[in-house]
């Protein structure tokens, strides 16, 4: 589908050609580099796959190892596989606990529970490694103590939920010191978190799907340029596929395009927003190097003359890992970037003031041994993000569109809940029930109905999506 009338607002485009370079994409599976299943194009599918990251490639397994073997699917990817936002995160998995809906954040734990339990039954070499927990730390009081009450309230309300999370306040120096944010007004750690390699999770799930199903065919370096009505069939029972090698035709398309689904779906433009982030591989101070069992969220209030809160994430690499340095994967900054990121769907470009910024600003707030001023950056990489502009990630058919599928808007919180959300659909797309996915049943407020859209319509601004107002309660901490 395309718009008759041009580009609307915050409408994203096709995934750059020549994007910046990802730590993460640096060193890619050769079976996967540049496969085609099969060197032309199929004319049809029995379900189509357009993106190749978490949810693209999730999706792919819940169908054909769960659902159906027999069904014929085609993978499209506009680059390299899983060469998008899920190739260029911050690297690590943290449910998100309190400030959300408790269906939600029960459904983000059960997702971090499969993972796991998937990466330790598959020995899958992706690095995960299950830490500590993530520090919150909130560098301005008022910010702190809004966190804090909602935690009271939660524990009155969903005692298990409130069972993962420690409040540290400032009256307590000694412990914020030992979790290296000694300057922190107050701190809650999240005790459910993990770091991972995002790409090799991923390249995991593809390969083995390669290597095992007849019925995956994988095409990359595909870019679909347009989606629309089959003109061979009844309206809106196919649609047709169209990409620089050809058109393709099914009756059923999976949209796993994240910030990029207002490309192919240009009414979702106001719900589904890019936004880009920018994210440093900055290399640790020397001698010894430090080691940090926790990831991290620093949080803060704005700044006098800026309009965004302070919202940069961080995790290590292991030390011990191959070809580790123990680098700091620090992302955030985006209240310096030009219109916060928003509606930004290239990510083949650096903000100059971000990259300055990510090599500035992480010692302090984190001590790292009395390091200050700029640390050396190994990798400066941009990625876009799909912001929901109620919050929750859009899963299920498109009203008036019969056969098309979206999942998508996880708010640069895809980790947490991107792969059960594609069990989900998955399940969808063949009429089956949704339970029973790492037994987590999709939350009710990341389904897609005509009255959800309408409400998001009259809830929010649009330009409030790729803000900040209550994004830090609301689950969007980028990156994770």
């Amino acid at each position: 589908m395309t718009s008759d009338t041009g580009p609307r607002t915050n409408q994203a485009g096709l995934p750059s050609t020549n994007p910046t370079s990802s730590y993460w994409l640096r060193d890619l599976d050769p079976l996967l580099l540049g496969h085609r299943s099969t060197p032309d194009l199929p004319e049809e599918a029995d379900i189509v796959i357009i993106g190749s990251g978490i949810t693209g490639a999730f999706a792919a397994r819940f169908l054909l190892q769960d659902y159906a073997s027999n069904k014929k699917i085609v993978m499209l990817e506009a680059r390299e596989a899983c060469g998008g936002a899920t190739g260029r995160n911050g690297g690590h998995c943290q449910p998100l606990v309190y400030g959300i809906n408790p269906a939600v954040a029960a459904f983000e734990l059960e997702t971090f529970s499969y993972l796991e339990k998937l990466v330790k039954d598959e020995n899958i070499d992706c690095d995960w490694i299950t830490l500590s927990g993530g520090v919150h730390a909130f560098l301005s009081a008022p910010l702190f103590e809004t966190a804090v009450a909602q935690i009271d309230s939660l524990a009155k309300t969903h005692p298990l939920l409130a069972s993962q999370l420690e409040v540290i306040p400032p009256t307590n120096p000694s412990k914020l010191t030992r979790l290296q944010v000694p300057n922190a007004h107050g701190a809650i750690i999240q005790k459910t978190a993990a770091s991972l390699w995002p790409y090799k999770l991923i390249a995991h799930v593809l390969t083995s799907l390669l290597h095992t199903s007849k019925n995956f065919n994988l095409q990359t370096n595909t870019p679909v340029l347009s989606l629309s009505p089959s003109p061979s069939s009844v309206p809106g029972q196919w649609w047709q596929i169209t990409t620089p090698r050809g058109t393709l035709q099914t009756p059923r398309v999976l949209l796993a395009t994240n910030g990029y689904t207002s490309h192919l779906l240009p009414h979702f433009s106001d719900l589904i927003v890019p936004v880009r982030g920018q994210i440093s591989a900055i290399a640790p101070p020397p001698s010894p190097i430090p080691t940090l069992p926790h990831s991290y969220l620093f949080a803060a209030d704005p700044e006098q003359g800026q309009h965004a809160p302070r919202d940069d994430y961080l995790v290590q690499r292991p030390v011990s890992a191959p070809g580790s340095g123990g680098e700091m994967i620090y992302g955030g900054g985006r209240r310096l970037a030009l219109r916060l990121g928003v509606g930004e769907y290239r990510d083949d470009e650096l903000e100059p003031n971000v990259a300055r910024y990510l090599r500035s600003n992480l010692s302090p707030p984190l001590n790292l041994g009395g390091q200050d001023g700029e640390l050396p950056a190994k990798y400066e990489w941009t990625g876009v993000m799909g912001y929901s502009r109620d919050s929750n990630a859009w899963v299920g058919e498109v009203p008036s569109h019969r056969g098309i599928w979206v999942c998508a808007g996880y708010t640069g919180h895809g980790m947490p809940s991107a792969a059960l959300s594609a069990g989900a659909v998955a399940a969808q797309m063949l009429g089956l029930s949704e339970a029973g996915q790492g037994n987590a049943r999709l939350p009710e407020e990341f389904k897609i109905t005509e009255e959800r859209i309408h409400r998001a319509r009259q809830g929010a601004k649009l330009e409030d999506c790729g803000g900040w107002e209550g994004a830090y309660f609301s689950g969007l901490a980028d990156g994770e």
